[in-house]
């Protein structure tokens, strides 16, 4: 009898029975961490005596805390779930495989999610309105003419497929929505006969929960105790069509949480200083879990704040084993009571529950060992451009000082300029004042401890009659309605919105880049004079060009620390020593006379949070408002494209396909298209944001009738590869140095120098000329190439653009997997080499020899990298293969991991 079928057993909670796969008595599962123990509950419920067998489990089960990752698994999320911006071109791909699987002969409904997926419209949301009372309804109204194509889609798409669900515009945030509604901790189905007549069969499943998400903030439900990491695009659509997720048995850093948090400290101070921690550290590819006596005295709202800054940390998740805090989360957010019951009793039955109390608990042993007194954090910010890069408060006026002459140039202005608006009146604008300053996104907005802190801050702000600087956009982005039931219910939205900061919008906002226009007037002033303004907000990605192309220096802070920013006007600020303004009897007000004490905030919360609100708010959360209800929504298996659409097309990667792979070839005489330093993120490669008329992808826009007004925004325009190709590397930020190897100057974007026409010219035209000359790509990179968001396009952009290979010092994780789900080969330099060490400087030919091995079932673990410089010289080195597991060569043997699933289905 397969361990599938001996573990199969009932639970029974009160009246209701249920079968579950039993792991609590499996040998070694006491002291393995608990988020290996939902490995184990995951294979073996899904083994299937091929991919997943019992030798899979016995792996697990003897796991080696100190032994490095060889061990390949198959990991089953039991959901998927994605937000608009990388979800829009899943579901453009999966009806372009309806497409495909139609040419090939087959039936097109063989394509649908097999396991449940949502979509969360949340990064739609662009803030154009601001500091005015209807500003909420305006950005709704903007959101829907910008995205009534990829709407209509979107519903389409909800009508055609099963298993796929879709919550609106003006909903919330995809992480805050997950932890508040869609996770269930315990999830349960209805089974398949079985053949089984006996009384002990209780025909309903009970299961763990677990899942994976477009976005790499998936690790919020990390919080409840929810496996669950970010995957690209590429990773997700396989796993909606039913395929599991290779990956190696990771080493679990073991973090313990001791201690309470002092008076004036926030869990952004928190989160932002076991960040640091834990890039200091290194946990790239591994578990971080929360452990110890400690965290039954974190709130869960702390705990998702936590695990949300998992892809900051460099880890695949954070997070926080099953216990009381909970079931309280459970209850307080309208779950139900026998869903609360059942928790319980399934994780204290299999052996997830946590209680340090409990004689029979057993402490898990770890890989590696941290420890924070939580006692010993003081208030931070994070910038100007890494989220890992923390600094404390009382040190950020002279760390802005030190900081700021690296943005300076010979163009800048030294003295104040005068700016004349008719909405904020007249003013000087100097280097260094915050021109943003947004409480936004889903790291903090799911915490209502420092959004309550943030109104408290407000309300006491406006007592002593002070006001944000006239130059700061200010505005207030929540990640779900409950946020506003409760700011309202304290009649705390009252004294956000007398400082500016009235509700903008249900969404991302701010943190992906849809900050908005500054007024015309500033940016005028900025761009004129070289201004080195900032932008300070509540976010967790700050990376450069990432949040407004005005904007040099991006900080992120806790709600309260925005608005006091807002309220000083200026990074160049120390709150300790300086007054924020003064009061009705003219005396200076500082910080300290402000800021709320904890239990002010505590009390405010109790008083005015309540399950009631969640139930309401989520009673509808499918329905959608007027607008999105009145939506014209064509019908039908098959997508009728508009061949005149700008935001939705049918993709090209299919086109051709044969029903069996081409054999791989090695890549002779390959050009570089860019050649790149450390720490290039997937903004850079792929940018959200804005873009202007005269880009490549703004003249394809012109070129097609769309006015630069209407543009909209990269991430918005995901379901169009046209658009996506011509920005990618298209980051205002980017430095090729390729143009400073070929004699030219480097003009910071998306440019390179072309070797077929020997001169300088964006990245979307020179791929556009190797290609007409078949003439293979490749980039160039440092370490940690890719970091950041989980952004498929980073990856399709490269394929189409020709690149067949990425050479760099070390990868982010999802970035790696997405390259290789697209068919683009990631090498590594030698341990301790780099571009610089082996004297290349990208005006080489490259030629990889090598891969052609993966043929014969062989994946290699270094090729021969040949590069010949301009005089005819060579330098060679044998690059680390990082095609990491046997699945990830399926994958790329296919030409990517679409083709893969595809091929499989149609058999």
């Amino acid at each position: 009898m397969a361990l599938r079928d001996d573990q199969l057993d009932v639970l029974r909670v009160g009246d209701a029975a249920y079968d579950y796969y039993r792991i609590a008595d499996l040998p070694g599962i006491d002291h393995l961490p608990y988020s290996l123990k939902v490995l184990v509950e995951n294979l073996v419920r899904n083994e299937d005596g091929a991919n997943i067998t019992d030798e899979h489990v016995k792996a697990l089960l003897d796991w080696d805390p100190a032994a490095d990752p060889s061990r390949e698994i198959q990991f089953t999320p039991s959901r998927v779930v994605m937000q608009d911006f990388t979800g829009v071109p899943c579901i453009v791909d999966l009806a372009t495989m309806r497409d495909a699987v139609k040419a090939l002969g087959g039936d097109p409904e063989v394509i649908n999610p097999q396991v449940q997926s949502d979509m969360i419209i949340d990064h739609s949301v662009q803030i154009d309105k601001y500091g005015v009372a209807d500003a909420v309804e305006a950005n709704m109204d903007i959101e829907y003419q910008r995205n009534g194509e990829r709407y209509q889609f979107l519903r389409w798409g909800q009508q055609a497929f099963e298993n796929f669900r879709v919550v609106p515009p003006g909903t919330g945030i995809i992480h805050q929505v997950n932890i508040e509604y869609l996770a269930s901790v315990v999830m349960t189905k209805k089974e398949e006969s079985r053949n089984d007549s006996s009384d002990s069969s209780a025909k309903t499943l009970a299961y763990l929960d677990s899942c994976v998400g477009t976005d790499s903030h998936t690790t919020t439900v990390n919080g409840l105790g929810v496996l669950g990491w970010g995957v690209g695009g590429i990773e997700a659509e396989a796993a909606m069509l039913g395929q599991p997720i290779s990956m190696l048995v990771p080493r679990v850093v073991g973090f313990k949480l001791v201690g309470s948090i002092p008076e004036g400290v926030t869990a952004t101070d928190v989160v932002l200083t076991i960040t640091d921690m834990l890039r200091r550290h290194g946990v790239v590819g591994k578990f971080v879990e929360f452990y110890g006596e400690g965290i039954a005295n974190i709130p869960l709202a702390n705990r998702a704040t936590i695990g949300n800054m998992s892809p900051e940390f460099g880890s695949t998740c954070g997070i926080f084993p099953i216990d009381d805090v909970t079931l309280d989360y459970l209850r307080l957010t309208g779950r139900s009571d026998e869903q609360v019951a059942l928790v319980e009793a399934y994780a204290k039955a299999n052996r997830l529950w946590h209680d340090v109390n409990d004689p029979d608990y057993v402490e898990p042993q770890y890989s590696e060992y941290l420890k924070l007194d939580l006692s010993t954090v003081v208030p931070s910010i994070a910038g100007p451009k890494r989220p890992q890069d923390r600094i404390e408060l009382a040190a950020s006026k002279k760390t802005f000082e030190e900081t700021l002459p690296g943005y300076v140039t010979e163009k800048t202005a030294r003295e104040p300029i005068a700016v004349s608006t008719g909405f904020r009146g007249d003013f000087d604008l100097n280097n260094g004042d915050v021109a943003i300053a947004s409480i936004t996104s889903c790291t903090n907005t799911s915490n209502p401890s420092v959004m309550v802190a943030a109104g408290l801050i407000a309300r006491n702000a406006v007592a002593k009659g002070l006001k944000p600087k006239p130059w700061v956009k200010t505005s207030l982005a929540p990640g779900s309605q409950v946020v506003a039931d409760y700011l309202a219910k304290a009649g705390l939205q009252d004294d956000l919105d007398a400082l500016g900061f009235q509700l903008v919008g249900f969404g991302c906002a701010t943190c992906i880049g849809n900050s908005g226009p500054l007024l015309p007037e500033i940016s005028q002033a900025i761009n004129d004079n070289d201004l080195t303004v900032t932008a300070v907000l509540s976010g967790n990605r700050n990376f450069e060009g990432r949040i407004s192309p005005d904007v040099k220096m991006n900080y992120l802070a806790s709600p309260p620390l925005v608005i006091a920013y807002a309220l000083a006007g200026t990074m160049d600020f120390d709150f300790e020593t300086e007054p924020l303004g003064t009061d009705g009897e003219g005396k200076p007000v500082f910080l300290r006379d402000i800021w709320p004490t904890n239990a002010d905030v505590e009390a405010t919360v109790a008083a005015n949070l309540d399950r009631d609100m969640f139930v309401a708010d989520y009673m509808s959360v499918f329905d959608g408002d007027a607008r999105w209800k009145g939506l014209d929504v064509p019908e039908g298996e098959l997508f009728a494209w508009n061949p005149d659409s700008t935001y939705v097309r049918r993709q090209t990667f299919f086109d051709g396909m044969t029903a069996t792979p081409a054999p791989v070839t090695d890549i002779r005489d390959a050009r570089v298209l860019a050649f790149l330093g450390d720490s290039v993120t997937t903004d850079h490669i792929s940018p959200a944001g804005a873009f202007k008329a005269s880009s490549p992808a703004g003249e394809y826009l012109v070129e097609h009738g769309v006015a630069p007004k209407d543009f909209n925004s990269y991430g918005s325009r995901r379901g169009n590869h046209e658009v996506m190709v011509r920005g990618t590397f298209g980051n205002i930020r980017l430095r090729n140095m390729l143009l400073a190897s070929a004699g030219c100057e480097v003009t910071p974007g998306g440019y390179t120098y072309d070797f077929e026409s020997m001169k300088p010219t964006t990245i979307f035209e020179a791929s556009r000329d190797y290609i007409a000359d078949d003439v293979p790509l490749v980039i160039i990179a440092g370490k940690e190439y890719g970091t950041g968001s989980s952004r498929d396009w980073a990856a399709k952009g490269t394929a189409m653009l020709g690149v067949r290979a990425v050479i760099t010092e070390s990868f982010e994780r999802i970035h790696r997997s997405n390259l290789i789900g697209m068919g683009v080969l990631p090498l590594q330099f030698p341990e301790g080499e780099s571009a610089e060490s082996l004297g290349l400087d990208g005006t080489e030919t490259y030629s990889i020899t090598g891969i052609a091995g993966l043929n014969s079932g062989v994946t290699p673990e270094t090729v021969h990298v040949e590069a010949t410089h301009a005089d005819g010289t060579k330098t060679e080195f044998e690059a680390v293969v990082r095609i990491d597991t046997p699945g990830e060569a399926d994958y790329y043997r296919n030409g990517g991991i679409l083709q893969y699933v595809l091929r499989n289905l149609m058999k």
